[in-house]
């Protein structure tokens, strides 16, 4: 039995409105979700052409989710986006051709060559960089809404992880202590479906994974996470509502991951009558055509953005293609603070 709330979808252009949104916001949605979508795809053409090393991750189907959820974000809350949320990098502000040269380990990368791929992050946007142990993000979130509060700062920390991570037991202690010190954080689960190879249905026994949340001591909501609007508007409330000392709230986004686990599993253990259902509620498809009904997106604005992003994406190819290779001697650079780095030293 569900105990979650289940959030319905976002009807009329008035729904919208009443969201803050007006057209123009609208059309920049739409245009950052097919950014989103054209990094990655960018990506996969690098990985192919071998000017990736490592696996390469990408988050196809997962573009509404992301976007939603950090256009919702204000300009001075923090986030710790995973593997499958382009989107909320995109949103906040980083520069494709950095995101491409970060893929091929090139100095100009938000890294500078010195992590994995799709291990990025801006912290001038507000945004800390994942760690291959995806749930060992929550805590970092949990630790920034913690000094949130003890600053009396009206900020916000956005906690990212996937349905399978939701079994760690640092995510359970994240929340738990989120929860009994009803601290300014939104957790958001991207549920895709499958954690690696393993379906929803043996990884829990509960319908949502957002159901647990009543045990943390805050609220679930589930979402159709191919649904931008809705995501947004979910998203949007659960942030005011922990800026306003309203405790967490743990938002699951239900996607599902368009493609394998990373370019090397070719997903063979995904029926494809699931593949093929999800295909029709393609995230980018679905929004392109609420905008033609609800928004009169003409053929002429349609263009304008598929041009301006193909423009985009094409010069940061180049200027990526073009950032130096790390010099060896710079290793080191980075990897060490020390206390004259840190803004409020532990030891003063």
């Amino acid at each position: 039995m569900a105990i979650a709330r289940e959030a319905e979808p976002v009807g009329s252009l008035s729904e919208v409105r009443e969201a803050g949104l007006d057209r123009e916001d609208l059309l920049g949605i739409y245009r950052n979700m097919i950014l989103t979508r054209g990094v990655e795809e960018r990506g996969h053409i690098l990985y192919k052409q071998g000017k990736i090393p490592g696996s390469f991750y990408t988050g196809r189907g997962n573009e509404a989710a992301a976007v939603g959820v950090a256009t919702a974000m204000g300009p001075d809350d923090v986030g710790t986006p995973l593997h499958r949320d382009m989107g909320v990098h995109i949103v906040r502000g980083v520069e494709p051709w950095k995101i491409l040269a970060q893929f091929m380990a090139r100095q100009d990368g938000p890294t500078h060559g010195r992590d994995g791929n799709v291990h990025l992050a801006d912290a001038r946007l507000g945004l800390i960089a994942m760690v291959s142990h995806l749930p060992a993000m929550l805590p970092v979130a949990t630790g920034a809404a913690l000094a949130f509060r003890i600053r009396e700062e009206r900020r916000v920390a956005v906690g990212w992880f996937g349905e399978g991570a939701s079994a760690r037991g640092d995510a359970h202690e994240a929340m738990t202590f989120a929860g009994t010190r009803k601290l300014p954080i939104v957790y958001v689960c991207d549920n895709n479906q499958w954690a690696y190879s393993t379906p929803t249905h043996l990884e829990y026994a509960t319908e949502h994974v957002a159901d647990r949340a009543q045990s943390y001591g805050f609220e679930g909501v589930v979402v159709d996470g191919t649904d931008v609007l809705a995501v947004y508007r979910e998203a949007t409330r659960a942030i005011e509502k922990a800026r306003n000392g309203g405790g967490p709230t743990l938002l699951e986004c239900v996607t599902l991951r368009m493609e394998g686990h990373a370019v090397h599993d070719d997903a063979f253990y995904v029926p494809k009558v699931m593949f093929e259902r999800w295909a029709e509620n393609d995230p980018i498809e679905r929004f392109r055509t609420w905008l033609r009904t609800n928004a009169d997106m003409t053929d002429e604005e349609e263009n304008h953005i598929s041009e301006s992003v193909k423009k985009i994406l094409n010069d940061a190819l180049e200027r990526a293609d073009a950032s130096p290779q790390p010099d060896p001697a710079s290793l080191l650079e980075g990897v060490y603070a020390t206390p004259e780095d840190l803004d409020t030293p532990h030891h003063k």
